[in-house]
């Protein structure tokens, strides 16, 4: 736009709002704390029925698993890391990103990665 003197004129629009309350935040939180407790309660409940001797340390942390686990790994001296692989093909796992490739490559201790067996159907 342009004013009587026929300069520009710079116009500045502040939009507030929230995209997320503090409400659904919460619950959104308390959601994902939730799955992570079952995953956490069916992950114990198997060590425990193929072997009884196992300790279980379990831990619920927010923010970049590669960060996490290379840090984890390293604080605790662990002789190995054992990790899961999810199957992702090779693009998904270029826009994603590979976490056990990132912790294969920046922990010093061994890292092993368990593949999901193939069923009698070739399907995942």
């Amino acid at each position: 736009m342009a004013d009587d003197m026929g300069a520009a004129k710079e116009h500045r629009i502040l939009v507030t709002g929230y995209l997320f309350s503090s409400d659904i935040m919460e619950t959104m939180q308390k959601y994902s704390n939730d799955i992570a407790d079952c995953v956490i309660e069916k992950a114990k409940r198997m060590c425990r029925e193929q072997f009884q001797d196992v300790k279980v340390d379990t831990m619920i942390e927010h923010g970049d698993p590669r960060d996490f686990f290379c840090q984890i790994a390293e604080k605790l001296h662990v002789d190995m890391l054992v990790m899961g692989s999810h199957g992702y093909g090779v693009i998904k796992r270029a826009f994603l990103g590979s976490v056990r490739k990132h912790c294969a490559q920046n922990v010093k201790c061994p890292v092993l990665i368990v593949k999901r067996p193939k069923s009698a159907s070739g399907s995942k």
